[in-house]
């Protein structure tokens, strides 16, 4: 027996790959402040506490409007939804240029947050234009956009350097302005909508839609979703940070090596959502939660000195790397 299989909806390419674009460069906007900061920090003095605060701000705004941006994107289409919130965060952006003070960078912080939301709008938007069994790929495609972070530490060193954090800013806001207008331009809406225009029928309401909330499978995946993709976000932003405070690396170094983190980091996703289409979402998961651990400890072990004698002490005759170990996460050496 012949299985036939769905075809993607007309324009679906064109919405994938013009989605992915779009997302690449929200998110190099919503990681904006992890070299943005390094600027302010020197500048205003800040410690290490109110650094993490300020770069995690649009973190949390990104976060928590997920969910109802995701909402607003069945409700009003997925490509209107997806514009304003690159319109929105281009304001914001620009407006951060202008911040002096701290709290005013805070406050700034959460409007620059609203673009790390479009990653539920363009998940919502993109799904439509597929078939279940041909979802997992395309998803893993557009959720390599993650990549945009990679971006932004390559190339807004270079830019902080020569012009300061504040040209970043604008820099940056040009350039999600602009793929906003490009966005509406070479998309067309989802076919759910283009159905609902035509019949005149409204999309489920806000209350019917969060009444997923009662399920306990949609928690456990969202905290399942906290580490993996939580652990990224963390990690993509206080590397240069790191660096430069443990190795004393320049900005412009630091920021190129953290960019070699989120380079494979996205581009994997794509592969993970083939995966997933093969072997199931829950075993892959499973498969990256294994990895994830065992190179999280690495990372987190401190440089440790092992010295291992015998009964009787070490023989005067007995060779150093016979009695003594150093080992760290990066490296295995004798200890004299």
């Amino acid at each position: 027996m012949i299985m036939m299989t769905e075809r993607p909806a007309e324009g679906a390419n064109q919405a994938l790959w013009s989605s992915t674009i779009a997302f690449t460069v929200c998110f190099a906007v919503w990681t904006i402040f992890s070299i943005v900061g390094l600027g302010v920090k020197d500048q205003l003095g800040l410690n290490e506490t109110e650094f993490g605060l300020l770069i995690g701000t649009p973190i949390l705004t990104g976060s928590l409007t997920r969910v109802v941006l995701g909402v607003w994107a069945d409700q009003f289409g997925g490509r209107r939804v997806f514009a304003g919130v690159m319109i929105a965060a281009a304001i914001a952006t620009f407006l951060t240029s202008y911040a002096h003070t701290y709290e005013q960078l805070l406050i700034a912080a959460l409007g620059v947050g609203i673009a790390g939301g479009s990653f539920s709008v363009g998940v919502t938007y993109v799904s439509k234009f597929y078939p279940k069994e041909k979802q997992g790929l395309a998803l893993g495609i557009f959720g390599a956009g993650n990549v945009g972070a990679a971006v932004t530490k390559f190339l807004a060193p270079f830019v902080m350097v020569a012009m300061g954090w504040q040209a970043v800013a604008q820099i940056w806001a040009g350039a999600i302005g602009l793929t906003a207008v490009l966005f509406l331009l070479f998309t067309k809406e989802d076919p759910e909508q283009r159905g609902r225009a035509k019949s005149g029928h409204k999309a489920a309401s806000m209350g019917n839609q969060l009444a997923v909330l009662k399920n306990l499978q949609v928690w456990r995946f969202a905290l399942y979703y906290f580490f993996v993709f939580g652990a990224f976000v963390a990690l993509a932003l206080w590397l240069p940070r790191y660096l430069m405070g443990v190795y004393n690396l320049d900005v412009k170094t630091a920021g190129m090596l953290a960019a070699f983190y989120s380079v494979p980091a996205s581009l994997f996703r794509i592969y993970g959502g083939k995966l997933s289409d093969r072997y199931g979402a829950r075993s892959v998961l499973y498969v990256t939660f294994a990895i994830s651990v065992l190179c999280t400890f690495m990372l987190s072990y401190p440089p440790t000195t092992y010295i291992i004698e015998g009964v009787r002490g070490r023989s005067p005759s007995a060779p150093k790397w016979a009695s003594s170990r150093s080992w760290s996460p990066s490296s295995c050496s004798a200890s004299s």
